[in-house]
């Protein structure tokens, strides 16, 4: 199972509310800096960095999308 998004690609990332909920505000741009290897659950895991904060969080693939 290959990565879809690479390294220094912009990409969307759609927050979760609580319980897992897809959060309904607009979804931050940020940076992909580092994928992640694949967890035993084989869900594809990326690291990525904000552009407008100073934050960086460990996402699943399922909860990114291409920017425009």
């Amino acid at each position: 199972m290959a990565h879809n998004f690479s390294i220094n690609e912009d990409v969307r990332h759609q927050g979760q509310g609580p319980q897992g909920r897809a959060e309904k505000v607009q979804s931050d741009v940020y940076t992909i800096v580092g994928c992640m290897p694949i967890e035993a659950d084989g869900r594809l895991r990326y690291r990525i960095r904000s552009k407008t904060e100073n934050v960086e969080r460990i996402v699943t693939e399922e909860q990114l999308s291409r920017s425009q």
